[in-house]
């Protein structure tokens, strides 16, 4: 697996990766036609991308911060065979390989609720009990997204499972945000709906400098396009004016961007040349 790092004002910011998964590329590029996607991300004879299942730790002063926990441990055979889940040595290996355990946690962020963005939320123990994976750590989850996690509709329930995050009220560790929201010190949830109606990105912030995690909204840097968004966003016009929004935000205060299904990068920033937005790896930026 791979594991980046950067500094960030006086934090440390890890991208860490639970692994890789496939899903049909049309589905992920949405109205845009395949002889352009396929020039950025190539797809494999199936016609699926390669994708990341990446996550931040943020190391403040004060605390540990983990965004997103992957697909973890709990996904069936017939799902890992489905998606050709690739996980090794997982996020709890990435994590255990920096030096830190999962007690050493504080606050866990999902973006949303979606099996590849919080199966690694919780595991289950040797009595076939679902725990919390990061015991110590309160899980920061939107409330519209969890109400709706709980009942969702017949066209979003494959993509909700709920091992992953039912746990996490049970055993008291769960939290609830509404709208933006400070979660510790330089930390900030952002609500930024469109792929599901309370998406959540995350805004980190240290002595002036900012990185921003866009989610969903912007999946990897293959979307850097305005039009190139998910089929499987439930608002994709409000994806739209959010991802417009952000990048223009990125690009006036000089964020770095982090990418959770990109499968090579997880740092770049965002560039805007005759109204197109583009992204640049950070080590390529002069």
């Amino acid at each position: 697996m791979t594991v980046d790092k950067i500094s960030l004002g006086k934090f440390t910011i890890y991208g860490l990766r639970d692994g890789y998964f496939y899903l049909d590329g049309g589905t992920m590029f949405g109205v845009v036609p395949k002889v352009l996607w396929e020039k950025i991300y190539a797809p494999d004879e199936q016609n699926r991308i390669k994708m990341g299942l990446n996550s931040l730790l943020i190391q403040t002063d004060q605390t540990l911060v983990l965004v997103e926990t992957g697909i973890g441990p709990g996904l069936d055979a017939k799902g890992t065979y489905f998606y050709s889940v690739e996980r090794e040595p997982g996020l709890l290996g990435e994590i255990k390989n920096l030096g830190f355990n999962p007690e050493d946690i504080d606050y866990v962020i999902n973006t949303h609720l979606h099996f590849d963005h919080c199966g690694g939320n919780t595991f289950q123990n040797d009595e076939g009990e679902w725990v919390p994976t990061f015991p110590k750590a309160e899980y920061i989850i939107q409330k519209g997204e969890w109400e709706y996690a709980l009942e969702p509709c017949f066209r979003d329930k494959p993509s909700y499972m709920r091992n992953n995050f039912l746990p996490l009220e049970e055993f008291g560790c769960l939290r609830l945000v509404e709208g933006n929201t400070p979660i510790t010190q330089g930390v900030e949830v952002i609500l930024a709906p469109g792929h599901t109606a309370y998406h959540q990105c995350v805004k980190i912030s240290s002595d002036n400098e900012g990185l921003f995690f866009l989610g969903d909204m912007v999946p990897m840097s293959a979307h850097a396009g305005l039009s190139y968004i998910m089929s499987y966003d439930l608002y994709p016009l409000e994806t739209l004016v959010n991802k417009k929004k952000y990048f223009e935000y990125a690009i006036s205060e000089e964020w770095i961007v982090a990418f959770v299904h990109d499968a090579q990068l997880f740092f770049g920033k965002v560039k805007q040349k005759d109204n197109k937005y583009s992204i640049l790896p950070i080590n390529e930026l002069s």
